[in-house]
């Protein structure tokens, strides 16, 4: 099992592309932790705002009766993959990791993937 720090810091590292990381609470819309990301990437700014867009998919699902759970939100842009994965088992209710890749560097299928593997691994 790891730790917040930990699991971020091998999200950044480990998969390729990675511009950034954080593990973020949608009910307060605060970061937990964060690891990457620079001046143009400003990872409280985008956890707060991300967790909008998983609340309103949320409310969404709810009109529509869907009887189902969100995995994962993908949100493309010009040049990079945003992920937003939301935590599953072990008391994480509320909880998502959301990753920013470049879009010419990163394996969208291979990030998904190794998101997974981390997030299994997490403790806090």
């Amino acid at each position: 099992m790891a730790n917040i720090e930990t699991s971020l810091k091998e999200i950044v590292t480990s998969i390729e592309g990675s511009l950034g990381a954080a593990l973020v609470d949608y009910t307060s819309g605060m970061a937990l932790g964060t690891m990457g990301g620079d001046k143009d990437l400003d990872l409280a700014v985008a956890a707060a705002g991300n967790t909008d867009v998983i609340r309103a998919k949320t409310r969404t699902m709810e009109l529509l009766g869907l009887d189902d759970e969100i995995v994962d939100v993908l949100i493309t842009l010009g040049s990079q993959y945003h992920l937003i994965r939301l935590l599953k088992g072990r008391g994480n209710s509320g909880l998502f990791l959301y990753l920013v890749l470049d879009k010419a560097k990163s394996n969208l299928a291979m990030a998904r993937h190794q998101l997974s593997r981390i997030e299994a691994q997490l403790e806090f």
